[in-house]
């Protein structure tokens, strides 16, 4: 397929690096409102630049398309691409508020085409380890899951990029910026949400508008129950952790990030994910998994395309990335 990416940030590079090495993909152009950027970035993969996203799509007769701006920022071009008829991978959040998301949603099911959004650890070995325990019943019912996050951002890193730390330019926080992956995992493991109650504050980052740490507790459809407690007010970062316990006693966790979580186009060395609980009777508790950081991006991107080439449903689907933005919007509201 004819590829091309929207957004030409940090993130973009090892959607670039994706693009240029499957062989699902013919990578063709990039776009950034930045034209000297698209510019800069389109020289270093060898594509053509666009500051106009509409143009793109036409003139480079792109198929699939990834969208990187900032999230406020998703809708737009996501929108324009599907009534293009154009397959869209997006960044995470699908979006910055529901209502986008319902906008996009209905965009593609209009041209009948792929809408998918960005969670790459739900490839993690050991995360994926959960979600086969449970679907093979060994929990039983997960009946309590929780997501902890003890991670930490300084004042370069929103200073890194205009868009950062502002309600209108970056959408919130910790939730909407770092938390959405892990938000994602908990829903895909534990169900449905009903109920959501929550609290966010700035605790130590003065200089920007946004949250910096937030709490909630959920109610899933199946009865269980959950936390979420996030933050990026620890130095130098701790871990981050999801954990499911199960009807019938049995526990399974995975660390997904230790230190603070990972800065695309920043992050350099990267502790390996483990299983940091696993009490099911028989099993070994803590496995070893090669790790190798934009694997993972590459293999949902692949997985994209291969949806898109034989018009199935991708791996985290729009609808699974509005189930996180709800979730999300409803602790802000909250």
């Amino acid at each position: 397929m004819r590829t091309a990416i929207v957004g030409c940030g940090k993130v973009a590079h090892l959607h670039a690096a994706a693009l240029a090495r499957l062989p699902e993909s013919e990578f063709v152009a990039v776009c950034d409102a930045d034209g000297a950027r698209a510019r800069a970035f389109a020289e270093r993969y060898s594509v053509r630049a666009f500051d106009d996203c509409a143009e793109m799509l036409r003139s480079a007769d792109v198929e699939a398309l990834v969208v990187c701006t900032p999230h406020p920022l998703h809708a737009a071009p996501a929108i324009v691409a599907a009534e293009a008829g154009v397959h869209v991978l997006v960044e995470k959040p699908l979006a910055a508020s529901v209502a986008d998301c319902d906008a996009m949603i209905a965009a593609a099911r209009r041209s009948g085409v792929v809408l998918a959004v960005v969670s790459q650890r739900r490839f993690f070995e050991p995360v994926a380890r959960m979600k086969q325990a449970i679907d093979a019943g060994k929990l039983g019912t997960p009946v309590l899951g929780a997501v902890t996050m003890y991670s930490w951002r300084d004042e370069a890193y929103y200073r890194s990029d205009p868009w950062r730390g502002s309600w209108d330019t970056e959408g919130g926080g910790v939730l909407i910026n770092q938390s959405p992956h892990h938000i994602d995992i908990l829903l895909w493991l534990m169900g449905p949400v009903v109920e959501v109650v929550g609290r966010w504050a700035n605790l130590n980052h003065p200089y920007v508008e946004v949250e910096d740490t937030a709490v909630a507790v959920l109610r899933f459809a199946s009865g269980g129950l959950g936390s979420i407690v996030v933050s990026v007010s620890q130095r130098p970062g701790i871990y981050t952790k999801i954990h499911v316990h199960g009807s019938n006693g049995a526990s399974v966790g995975a660390e997904t990030d230790t230190g603070a979580t990972f800065i695309a186009g920043v992050s350099e060395a990267v502790a390996a994910p483990f299983n940091d609980i696993w009490t099911i009777p028989g099993e070994d508790s803590r496995l070893e998994f090669a790790f190798e950081p934009a694997r993972y991006h590459e293999l949902q991107v692949r997985d994209f395309l291969r949806a898109a080439i034989e018009r199935r449903a991708p791996a985290v689907t729009a609808e699974e990335g509005r189930a996180v933005v709800a979730v999300i919007e409803s602790i802000y509201r909250s």
